[in-house]
């Protein structure tokens, strides 16, 4: 984080001409219904005057079906007051989905009211019993917490070989790099810093300030093999991913080659963007540089925060985004082929439209269902006095979501989405899971030191959906790391099955498919990380689909309609 650049946020489609302000209202609306849901949730930064760096960088969230009922429940990562700080009571939150629009508090029955310095959360099923687990980054201790299936969680971080190892951990993601059918584990590593090692910066010479990243050394990420016993190796160095530079924020997954191995892109502040090709025998090659990822187009290393990666233009390819700096603009990193990628942010209006907000989660998703990725971006300064040293740049800020129109533009719709959800906020964490199961992809948004906000998504356009749950069988269970493909007409769509993305934060695992008017999809494939491919012809829009590796489909439902009752 220096000043003026700090998050970095790489988007991608060839946005030649996107207009900043949408011509026309959107076809979907986001309303804020925090409150009516239940959700009451204050984020404890712990900040006390004295301005240590982690204070400017909490927290995260996460879809996740803990109960196995079917329904998106949320978990949102909470901080701490420092040591010798009187305790406010702060923890993580588990909210359990309750199925009638309603979420229920359930951090304490769960095991989850942990007092740590929370950042961020990544969610997965790491040892195949059919219960998602949650691995909680912090400042100080990381935390891996063990499913019961009973309503439960346990702590198993020392007993799995996690701990005790203590650092300033943020994104975390699930992948299993090896295809052996267990997840493994990488960890984003910040800079070396303790309350002990704070350093004094100042903008004026006289009241300190929050340090940018330069002022303290960076630190490597992190990888653990899953040894399917329950306990993890650390192969940091064996993988060749050991690199002490790097100052990591956030991370994403993608098949930068299409050899359906799974490779890793991760975000640097103020160092360079790092894309680890996985070479399928236990080791990753760094390809940043070469594939032109690693630096701005003007060779400048930027603050990358958030970050993902999509098909937008639906051939199959995939763009990486990444969010930066106030001062630095959005990242729009899209291939050109032969494994090299141009960013075109410079030369669209996107670009520009992120000039001077700085970026932190980010996410592609098909807000309106029209079958195209749009992407959100939540905005929020570090520092409540920068308006004071930089005119134009303000503390709370309202955020970017672009609609993509198809024809490599993308607009942006958030004024016309209403002032609940274009108001300014100090943003960091950001997912997205169709909570109320009609289809349509809802958000929840965290702020620095405030509340989180839960929006329903109501899609007002008639489009429909297919909606799929991956069950592995040879593979893991959750399925991450398949690629699903659904065929219409001309048409054809591409996801990955992927936990992390945004910053600090995991989106829903189902993948959800706008298929705009279509009533049916022609054929859906599932290419598995064991090798194994299930194919489904003719299949209805409107249902959501379990697909178990090996067997087909073998659960079906309905959907409700997502615009067949908009105000729910």
């Amino acid at each position: 984080m220096r000043r003026p650049p700090l998050p970095v946020l790489v988007i991608l489609g060839a946005l030649a001409g996107a207009s900043l302000v949408a011509q026309q209202a959107p076809s979907f609306r986001f309303v804020d219904v925090t409150k009516e849901a239940g959700i009451a949730f204050s984020h404890d930064n712990g900040a006390f005057g004295k301005k240590f760096l982690p204070e400017t960088l909490g927290a995260g969230a996460a879809f996740l079906d803990y109960d196995n009922d079917g329904r998106q429940d949320v978990l949102l990562v909470n901080g701490s007051p420092w040591p010798g700080q009187k305790h406010s009571g702060s923890h993580s939150r588990l909210y359990r989905n309750e199925g009638n629009g309603r979420f229920a508090d359930v951090a304490r029955t769960a095991g989850l009211e942990i007092v740590m310095y929370g950042m961020g959360v990544a969610a997965a099923d790491f040892d195949n019993d059919g219960w998602q687990d949650v691995f909680i980054t912090a400042v100080g201790q990381n935390r891996l917490l063990r499913n019961t299936g009973k309503g439960r969680f346990v702590d198993v971080t020392n007993t799995s070989g996690l701990g005790p190892r203590e650092g300033f951990s943020t994104s975390a993601l699930w992948f299993d790099y090896d295809r052996d059918g267990w997840l493994d584990l990488l960890v984003c590593n910040y800079v070396k810093w303790a309350p002990e090692t704070d350093v004094f910066c100042s903008v004026d010479g006289k009241q300190k300030s929050y340090c940018t990243p330069e002022a303290y050394r960076g630190t490597t990420s992190w990888l653990f093999r899953n040894r399917r016993d329950g306990t993890f190796e650390d192969v940091t160095a064996k993988a060749r991913i050991f690199d002490a530079t790097s100052k990591s924020l956030g991370v994403t997954l993608l098949d930068y080659d299409d050899d359906g191995w799974p490779d890793l892109f991760i975000a640097n502040d103020t160092q360079p963007n790092k894309l680890y090709r996985n070479n399928g025998d236990g080791t990753f090659t760094e390809l940043g540089l070469q594939a032109g990822l690693a630096f701005s187009e003007e060779g400048r290393a930027r603050a990358g925060m958030g970050v993902d990666a999509a098909d937008v233009d639906n051939t199959g390819k995939t763009a990486v985004v990444v969010t930066n700096f106030s001062g630095e603009m959005l990242g729009l990193y899209r291939p050109v082929g032969g494994g090299q990628y141009a960013d075109t942010s410079p030369r669209t209006d996107v670009g520009r439209a992120t000039r001077h907000t700085l970026g932190f989660g980010c996410f592609f998703f098909d807000a309106d269902l029209d079958g195209l990725q749009d992407l959100l971006v939540v905005n929020g300064h570090i520092d409540d006095t920068m308006s004071k040293v930089q005119g134009r740049v303000s503390y709370a800020e309202p955020p970017h979501l672009f609609r993509n129109d198809g024809n490599s533009r993308f607009t942006d719709v958030a004024p016309a989405l209403g002032t609940a959800f274009a108001s300014p906020k100090v943003g960091r964490g950001a997912a997205f899971g169709d909570y109320d199961e009609d289809g349509d992809p809802d958000v929840i948004i965290t702020t620095n030191g405030g509340p989180a906000y839960l929006y329903r998504n109501d899609v007002l356009n008639g489009n429909t959906v297919l909606r799929i749950t991956l069950r592995g069988t040879k593979s893991n269970r959750d399925g991450i790391g398949a690629r699903v493909r659904v065929f219409a007409g001309s048409e054809r769509y591409t996801r990955l099955v992927r936990t992390g993305s945004s910053y600090l934060s995991q989106s829903e695992l189902p993948l959800s498919f706008g298929l705009g008017s279509r009533k049916t999809a022609d054929r859906v494939l599932v290419e598995w990380p064991s090798g194994t491919r299930d194919e489904l012809k003719t299949v209805a829009t409107g249902q959501s689909i379990v697909i178990t590796e090996g067997r087909g489909a073998t659960a079906r439902r309905p959907l409700g309609s997502a615009a067949a009752s908009p105000s729910h």
